[in-house]
């Protein structure tokens, strides 16, 4: 049987962990261990560990944050790093005639597994700038309030009514335009790789059309692309209250010329969309 790998690919909170817990449900194989829940994924991430630690592996190596928060930065890989990575995908074929995995990293390494898996599959999760640097700056600023809220009691109390309104409205203020600037590498890397793929060999989707489209991508993975899975209604996965509020983020941004790029960017992705009928 001809193996089928589907790489489901996204920037850091556009839904991927949700969509992949779907089609985990609906019987993908997305990874023998994965990334448990933490802050903002109470849910669990649902990321093959192996493919997340090679990523982290790789960053780390070229000075930058495990976290794949970047932007604008040129990244090497070893012949060891590219060898385990294909060790990985060796062992995944062996083990498995279809399957796929889900790690917001993946995206830093597109031109690499499209050379190395040139039969994959895609399913590209976006989601627009202003909903995922909100979630990016809600994520990070309850680390940090839950660091303050550990504390002894008088800290807790000084934290809660003296710094923290101040300490939030800079913080925002800081790293907005940070976070705005990795969807923008993150979806440029994207917009690079599918534009060198045949058309056949992927699809374009937000993740918020699951609700009203989830059979519809379901077909598209089982009758064009082979998938053998079984449906589950998306609507059973998806719970509304742990996807997070979205204030808006432009004002917190004063370099208009990075806003303009993120629309110039949503508005490209528009060709490649899946169309809601």
């Amino acid at each position: 049987m001809l193996e089928r790998v589907l790489i489901i690919t996204g920037m850091h909170r556009s839904g991927t962990s949700l969509i992949t817990n779907w089609l985990h449900h609906c019987g993908l194989q997305v990874g023998e261990k994965l990334l448990g829940a933490a802050t903002g994924n109470t849910e669990g991430h649902f990321e093959d560990t192996e493919f997340l630690k090679i990523h982290e592996e790789i960053l780390a190596d070229n000075g930058l944050s495990i976290t794949g928060l970047i932007f604008d930065q040129q990244l090497v890989l070893s012949e060891y790093e590219l060898e385990k990575i294909k060790a990985v995908l060796t062992i995944k074929a062996r083990r498995y005639t279809q399957w796929g995995w889900k790690e917001p990293r993946t995206c830093l390494f597109l031109d690499t597994y499209r050379k190395l898996l040139p039969e994959a599959k895609y399913l590209v999760i976006v989601r627009n700038f202003g909903d995922v640097v909100s979630s990016l700056l809600n994520r990070a600023w309850a680390e940090i309030d839950d660091q303050y809220m550990r504390r002894s009691l008088f800290t807790r109390l000084k934290w809660q009514y003296i710094k923290k309104p101040f300490k939030k409205k800079s913080f925002y203020g800081r790293y907005a335009g940070f976070y705005l600037q990795v969807w923008i590498d993150y979806n440029q890397h994207i917009l690079e790789a599918i534009e060198k793929t045949q058309s056949e060999n992927f699809i374009v989707v937000s993740y918020s059309m699951l609700q009203i489209e989830d059979k519809r991508i379901f077909l598209h993975l089982e009758q064009k692309w082979g998938f053998a899975l079984q449906y589950v209604p998306f609507n059973s996965i998806y719970k509304q209250n742990l996807i997070s509020t979205k204030p808006a983020i432009e004002h917190l941004i004063s370099d208009m010329s990075i806003i303009n790029k993120a629309y110039q960017l949503e508005a490209a992705f528009q060709k490649y969309m899946v169309a809601a009928k």
